[in-house]
């Protein structure tokens, strides 16, 4: 790999970095939002909505972290 693509390569791990921590920040939104209702409302449909997106949202952040260190990999760093 020459460096030229490294760098490209650099430069598309630092974008994915900036995305992670925005998807980060809307998941740790989403679970207060849920935490934040009553017990019942945490049961209700809703609640469950809330809950399954603030954890697909963080499944989303390690499938970015695994893309990270995958193309880490491949740079050789």
């Amino acid at each position: 790999m020459n460096n030229k693509t490294r760098k490209e390569l650099q430069k598309i791990i630092e974008s994915i970095e900036t995305l992670k921590t925005q998807l980060e920040s809307f998941a740790d939104e989403e679970q207060e939002k849920f935490d934040n209702l009553s017990e019942g409302l945490q049961q209700s449909d809703k609640g469950f909505q809330m809950e399954d997106a603030a954890s697909s949202l963080m499944e989303s952040v390690e499938n970015l972290d695994e893309a990270i260190s995958n193309i880490e990999v491949a740079v050789g760093g």
